[in-house]
């Protein structure tokens, strides 16, 4: 699937190369006298428990071991509004010194594109850090509500109901884009901290079902009640498709217009960006390369890994640079499309 096309690349190359700008051995020498003795902190833009939790600890175990000055890494959980909470502190209220990273969803940075004006920040100017993985997302129902494939939901026209965190998170837009786009009944009901909550609201028959269910969270978490046929996985959504869970359709596979592929690949090539970290704005670019280098560098340490097989979470990484260009990409889009995307989550 074609994200970008030849002028966004060029801008986001543009974008990256001014990101990224080359350090000295004296600039790395001075991060190294900034970073020791102080803390980075990890501000995790959801619950504790789920998905993003597990990542961003399973980071803070050994980041700091890579980072000029061996700085220690703190995580704290600043669950609100799909992360947009965690977004917004990052970006206007906390340090720029480098001592202040986030990790959000890929929803919650398209947030300012589509026009939420409590999004409170420019994506491109974050710092960027990185991302963990790459995702495929998918969503589940729960066995009680008699329905075990897509195609028979659509059929009965039943009303399922999808538990979510807040109107940025892919908990809420996902099942809402089943419902504007494909033309399944779907609700949605916001309010919980994260998956973990939304999956104990499933056992509990208060919701029916649960979007934003990434394969690594389910390989994590939840793959005892697929296995035992308690959460029926009826949908995947992603710029590639997995059978990791059996043959489970694509949301591309029931796109009917050229306009709804495009609407698609903007909601769900963000996907890309499974687990992205980001620091504040203008960060001393000794300090940016030193958190950068320190990223790429954990994420290939065998007691990170070790770590994350331990955890059954996957790590696919991706660089600051790759996560700029995405983005830029996106803005590059006709604005019919990014109209047509933004009415999909009810916009």
């Amino acid at each position: 699937m074609t994200i970008l096309n030849p002028g966004a690349r060029l801008g986001a190359v543009l974008l990256a190369a001014a990101m990224v700008p080359a350090v000295s051995s004296a600039a790395r020498a001075d991060a190294a006298d900034f970073y020791k003795g102080k803390s980075v902190t990890i501000n995790i833009g959801f619950g504790a428990g789920g998905g993003y939790d597990t990542y961003a600890r399973v980071l803070a175990r050994h980041y700091g071991r890579h980072i000029a000055g061996s700085p220690t890494v703190v995580p704290v959980n600043m669950p609100g509004s799909g992360a947009l909470r965690a977004a917004n502190f990052v970006y206007s209220a906390a340090k720029k010194d480098g001592t202040a990273m986030a990790l959000v969803g890929a929803s919650t940075l398209m947030e300012p594109l589509f026009g939420n004006k409590k999004a409170l920040f420019d994506a491109t100017k974050f710092t960027w850090i990185g991302s963990m993985a790459k995702d495929i997302a998918f969503c589940g129902i729960w066995k009680s509500a008699g329905v075990k494939s897509f195609d028979q939901w659509m059929k009965e026209k039943k009303q399922l109901t999808f538990g979510a965190t807040g109107p940025a998170a892919i908990t809420a837009q996902h099942p809402t884009i089943l419902k504007n786009v494909i033309g399944a009944n779907a609700k949605v009901l916001p309010g919980y901290k994260g998956t973990k909550d939304i999956n104990l609201a499933m056992q509990r028959g208060e919701v029916d079902g649960s979007c934003g269910l990434f394969v690594s969270s389910i390989k994590a978490q939840y793959q005892r009640f697929v296995d035992a046929g308690d959460m029926i996985l009826v949908m995947q959504m992603g710029p590639a498709k997995t059978d990791a869970f059996g043959k489970v359709p694509s949301i591309f596979d029931y796109a009917k217009t050229d306009t709804d592929k495009k609407v698609l690949e903007i909601h769900f090539g963000q996907l890309l960006l499974g687990r992205p970290f980001v620091a504040a704005p203008g960060v001393p670019a000794d300090r940016a390369k030193a958190l950068q280098d320190g990223f790429v560098a954990t994420l290939k340490d065998p007691k990170l890994l070790a770590d994350a097989k331990k955890a059954r979470i996957a790590i696919e990484p991706v660089s600051a640079e790759e996560a700029l260009n995405l983005l830029v990409g996106f803005g590059n889009y006709p604005k019919e499309a990014i109209d047509a995307a933004k009415k999909a989550i009810g916009r």
